[in-house]
């Protein structure tokens, strides 16, 4: 959850922060980031809310969370650089005072050089006939690995993940070939024209195939390290150090800062297309309608990107072997300015296509409603509110509140009889706008409670007096719902204004966090990046933190996530749980969940799809902590045939159709008739929704609210 916390708000520490943070201009990326490194502690020493000591105990915390960040897998380091690198176990804290670089080049000068050492091994390895009749086999979980004791060692570990790699595109190649099979099995039961072709390859040319296949895999791997700049390698290691303070404390260069503002907005300045790489190759994926690339009719899907004029009067820039995110950079720009593209089309031809960047909205990020026609000849309104958005620099700016007004405006046009509001996998927001949709749903009072480091306590307040339902209102939540989601969940569970549905808990998110600019403290204009600063912790209004143990369901019914560690309370370094006195406010009108609860657990218990649905999440879960798996070909390919039988027996579950009927809103059906692109995300959207088992009962469960 985000506050724009302006520097205002900091002025009491004035004089000693602008004593702290004045530096001379840096003169290089290593300057550049000594002065980071003295920004950041000084930050997080004096902003934060709950500042650690900066000493040897947090510097061990600091080094084990860097090495499992730089080496997840334990495939670069041998142990005896790993023993080399403890060395620096106790001195990260003495290194982040002073802006000293040593263990960051020391380690991050060893990952280059080694990853070039695993190009030539990975080259060598896969240009020579693999065995895959030994009986070797790869440990899948990171804690049970250790590091390579030497070189042979290390080559052993990269021989196995590339066999991994082939034996799972043999799989690919395998399942490919069966399901044409099903396909044209069916389409001589149907007697239909049969225009199926099947390729039928050897177990031989599957695994050439396979191994070309996984060749262009670490082809594009190594490519992509190695356009990989230290600066990102360095936003890494700062992460290391701030988030042993809490997990959303974190660095951001002014790249991600700018990638997290066009999705915390939802509005980006450009030409409207998503922009992929494939193979080396950037490419246009699906154009945005009514935005530039679309206007221009002269762009379609698939087209290769070769060169970007990003400025007028500027020499154009070859983007062939980019990474995404820096191909996009060139294409992204002010609002207003010319951006020229040399496109090769599939034809072969080449074009250059001038076009005006403009701001284009990123829809998915808004909320978006739709009407349920119940069985009983009742109405519902479904809004999906992905995240509570905000624009802070933009008043005219659209943000969630005042999406989730015109939609209850237009639901309730409809006359519809209960609200379903749908928090699911919604990652938090904007902490104001959570105040201004609880004045949407009932009259004025307490929403939340926030304390800062010093322990004072804050009570904000919704002061309207005007909802626009006060209709039955139940809330989705799941394990993914966190921060704002679980502010909102928690008042109206508190208020008794609406009933919870969904997992037991949510994620117990309970922290507040505001961006503050580096550079705003230093002696230069050059973009430093920013820092998320936890500075607040989030209290109900009945006092209690949803910190670790989120918000419970009135009614919990258990996902597919409800058996995985997804939570605040499993992370080391997660700030405490804790409670403030009430705040005083009256319940508007107690609702009996008793009876609603054991309906529902009672009808949950009779879905087979659900039942079916929960042993799927229970089987997944035991694959994703398998420890290893046999190389032998034939031993994988008897675990797969098992994987395979038991996928076989959900697939119920694809072709699962809860029986809701939904019905776009009329300008939505008139949109859909000219944009193709909203049109098929519609059809997605309700296709989703139909195969949605807990939406079903939530339905079931609105229904006998009075």
């Amino acid at each position: 959850m985000f506050k724009n916390f302006k520097l205002n708000k900091l002025l009491f520490f004035a004089p000693l922060i602008t004593l702290m943070f004045c530096f001379n201009a840096p003169q290089n990326d290593e300057e550049k980031m000594q002065t980071i490194m003295i920004s950041v502690k000084n930050t997080l020493s004096y902003l934060h809310y709950s500042p650690k000591p900066i000493n040897d105990a947090y510097s061990a915390d600091v080094y084990d969370k860097y090495m499992e960040m730089i080496d997840p897998g334990k495939r670069f380091f041998l142990q005896s650089e790993v023993d080399e690198f403890s060395k620096h176990r106790t001195k990260l804290d003495d290194y982040l005072n002073r802006g000293d670089l040593t263990f960051y080049k020391l380690t991050v000068d060893k990952l280059y050089d080694r990853t070039a050492e695993i190009e030539k091994y990975s080259q060598e390895i896969l240009s020579k006939p693999i065995n895959f009749e030994e009986n070797d086999e790869l440990i899948l979980e990171p804690k049970l690995k250790k590091y390579p004791q030497n070189q042979e060692e290390l080559k052993n570990e990269w021989k196995k993940f590339i066999k991994y790699n082939i034996l799972q595109e043999i799989e690919t190649l395998n399942a490919k070939e069966e399901t044409q099979r099903e396909k044209k099995d069916s389409v001589n039961r149907l007697k239909l024209k049969d225009t199926i072709k099947l390729e039928i390859l050897t177990p031989a040319q599957k695994q050439v195939k396979a191994t070309e296949e996984v060749k262009d895999l670490m082809t594009s791997m190594f490519k992509r390290f190695q356009k990989r700049k230290k600066m990102d390698w360095f936003s890494v290691y700062m992460n290391a150090y701030t988030e042993v303070f809490d997990p959303h404390t974190n660095y951001f260069s002014p790249q991600d800062k700018e990638d997290f503002d066009v999705n915390f907005v939802g509005k980006v300045i450009g030409i409207g297309a998503t922009i992929q790489e494939s193979k080396g190759k950037i490419k246009i994926g699906t154009l945005v309608v009514g935005a530039p690339a679309w206007k221009s009719k002269q762009i379609s899907e698939g087209d290769e990107i070769l060169k970007v004029q990003s400025k007028k009067g500027e020499e154009p820039i070859n983007v062939t072997g980019m990474l995404v995110d820096e191909a996009v950079r060139f294409i992204r720009g002010e609002k207003g300015t010319e951006v020229v593209l040399t496109l090769k089309k599939k034809d072969g031809t080449i074009k250059e296509v001038k076009m005006i960047r403009e701001e284009v909205a990123i829809e998915d990020t808004f909320a978006r409603s739709i009407i349920i026609n119940g069985a009983n000849g009742k109405k519902y309104g479904f809004i999906n509110l992905p995240s509570f958005n905000a624009d802070f620099e933009d008043a005219k700016g659209r943000n969630a509140s005042d999406d989730i007004k015109a939609e209850l405006i237009k639901l309730k046009a409809q006359n519809v009889e209960g609200i379903i509001l749908d928090l699911r996998n919604n990652g938090g927001g904007s902490l104001t706008e959570v105040v201004d949709i609880m004045g949407l749903f009932m009259n004025n009072g307490p929403v939340v409670q926030v304390k800062d480091g010093n322990g004072r306590v804050q009570v904000m307040r919704n002061k309207q007096n005007d909802p626009i339902w006060t209709g039955p209102l139940v809330i989705m939540q799941n394990e993914l719902s966190a921060s704002a989601s679980e502010i909102l969940a928690g008042a109206m569970k508190d208020y008794g204004r609406a009933v919870i549905v969904g997992s037991p808990n949510s994620f117990g998110k309970g922290t507040v966090q505001t961006f503050v600019e580096l550079n705003r403290f230093l002696n230069s204009t050059d973009d430093f990046g920013s820092l998320k600063l936890t500075i607040q912790k989030f209290y109900r209004i009945n006092g209690k933190s949803t910190q670790l143990k989120g918000v419970e369901s009135d009614i919990p019914m258990k996902d597919v996530f409800s058996y995985e560690e997804i939570g605040e309370r499993f992370d080391n370094y997660a700030l405490p749980w804790d409670q403030v006195n009430s705040s005083s406010f009256t319940v508007s009108n107690p609702i009996n969940v008793a009876n609603l609860a054991k309906n529902s657990q009672s009808r949950m218990a009779q879905n087979k799809f659900y039942q079916l649905l929960l042993e799927s999440a229970q089987w997944r879960e035991k694959l994703d902590k398998e420890e290893k798996i046999s190389l032998n070909l034939k031993d994988f390919e008897a675990v797969m045939k098992t994987r395979k039988a038991q996928i076989d027996k959900f697939k119920p579950l694809i072709k699962y159709n809860n029986g809701l009927n939904f019905a776009l809103h009329a300008d939505e059906v008139a949109r859909g008739k000219t944009d193709e692109v909203f049109a098929k995300k519609s059809e997605n959207w309700m296709k989703n929704l139909k195969r949605d088992i807990y939406l079903q009962e939530t339905v079931n469960i609105i229904s006998e609210l009075k």
